[in-house]
């Protein structure tokens, strides 16, 4: 019993990814809750923009802290502003910062943050991230993923022409 159901479970997360195409993406049921190491700077706030205009992106409400399960709105609505339930940035948010979160991510900004998020991939300046890679040993998040290709033997079939 026990292989018919890991043979219709491996079966199922097959099929779901090659009609998703999200081959490589990891386990079917997989937690909604990513981690991965970011630089605390303007990287930072980018991500953060992110998180808290999801429900924005998503259409559920007009603008970003009117969406009540968001951080943004306990920040942007109380007078205190840093609420004791939520943890103090590593950075601070700069003026306007509401104004920004409402503000669309370029297409540069949405496709880093998004790799970083499938990948794991260290969020930061490039140095700031190879440095990260070191440390932590993330250096295959930055790698284009499956087997490196072949390089064509090019001098061995000129010298063999000789």
């Amino acid at each position: 019993m026990g292989k018919l159901l890991g043979w219709v479970t491996a079966t199922h997360t097959l099929r779901y990814h090659a009609h998703n195409h999200t081959s490589g993406t990891g386990h079917l049921y997989q937690g909604p809750f990513k981690s991965f190491p970011c630089q605390d700077d303007e990287h930072f706030l980018v991500v953060c923009r992110y998180v808290e205009r999801n429900a924005l992106s998503g259409k559920l409400v007009a603008v970003a802290e009117d969406w009540e399960y968001c951080s943004l709105h306990r920040w942007h609505h109380k007078r205190d502003r840093n609420p004791p339930l939520l943890t103090s940035w590593p950075i601070a948010r700069p003026r306007g910062w509401t104004k920004r979160v409402n503000e669309a991510l370029t297409q540069r900004e949405l496709q880093s943050v998004r790799e970083s998020v499938v990948r794991n991939r260290p969020f930061g300046s490039e140095a700031w991230t190879e440095e990260t890679c070191e440390r932590t040993g993330l250096w295959a998040t930055t790698r284009p993923r499956g087997r490196p290709r072949k390089k064509p033997q090019i001098e061995s079939t000129q010298e063999s022409q000789k």
